[in-house]
């Protein structure tokens, strides 16, 4: 009879590897539950919960980020969210990130023509956020606007309520597994910035339930036009037509805003 499966020590040969050392211990848990009726050696149980977690998150980081190091430089900057090295500095450190790297070259205009219309901006949630909170400075928020962010990488959730904190945003950045718990407290707008694709390699029905789910009032989707290795034939296509097999049946008014490298959805009551 096979020896029971140890799922704490499983999780901690999981962290072990420094690019999944900050990932939500929840998360872990859950991949190897989903695993372990179909692969009882804990060595390729742990190979196969490290490949999904790559899928899914590593993969958009060449190399894990120093945020002790940026902490620092974060503590030598100015208070002002608009202040130009604020904005130098929140650049660079988007570079780390592939999806946000991937839209430093539309910044200016990604968030202002969907959400200026929106405004005043009383609460925004970011679900998956990455380093996406960092593009705040180009985002038409008040210091009174709510900002609520959440990822699976505790030592990045804890960066960015230092970058909160530092800065006078009204801010919360939370760890959270969105396949086993959802943010419930009602908000303007949320946001889910080409992070589909990646939570239905988990859960292929996260979508539905995240837009049905969570009480906001406007949803801003994207979708990638283009993999990492920078190949987008059919991409477009593609996901327009999964978005649509999302909101199918949803009362909704949609604009769609169609950026170099990204494919945008601003969903409003209908």
């Amino acid at each position: 009879m096979p020896e029971p499966i140890d799922i704490d020590s499983l999780i901690r040969a999981v962290q072990a590897n420094p690019r999944y050392a900050a990932i939500s211990p929840n998360l872990i848990r859950g991949l190897i539950e989903r695993y372990q009726g179909s692969i009882r050696q804990p060595r390729e149980l742990i190979k196969a919960v490290r490949n999904k977690l790559h899928q899914v998150g590593g993969a958009y980081l060449d190399k894990p980020i120093d945020y002790a190091q940026w902490k620092s430089r974060l503590d030598h900057l100015p208070h002002d969210l608009r202040h130009p090295q604020v904005k130098e500095f929140c650049s660079q450190m988007m570079s780390l990130h592939a999806s946000t790297r991937e839209r430093l070259p539309i910044l200016e205009r990604f968030y202002a023509e969907p959400l200026t219309r929106l405004q005043p901006l009383h609460s925004i949630l970011d679900l998956a956020c990455g380093l996406n909170p960092l593009a705040l400075p180009w985002m038409p928020i008040t210091p009174q606007t709510q900002i609520q962010v959440c990822d699976i990488y505790s030592d990045q959730i804890a960066f960015l309520q230092q970058f909160f904190d530092h800065l006078g945003i009204n801010g919360k950045a939370s760890l959270c597994d969105l396949t086993h718990e959802l943010p419930n407290r009602p908000v303007q707008v949320a946001l889910l910035l080409k992070s589909i694709p990646c939570l239905e390699q988990l859960d292929k029905n996260i979508a539905v339930r995240l837009l049905r789910e969570i009480p906001a009032t406007h949803w801003l989707v994207s979708f990638p036009a283009h993999s990492l290795g920078g190949r987008g034939k059919g991409m477009r296509q593609r996901y327009r037509q999964r978005f649509e097999e999302i909101i199918q049946g949803w009362q909704v008014r949609v604009e769609i805003f169609d950026f170099p490298g990204e494919l945008v959805f601003l969903l409003s009551p209908a």
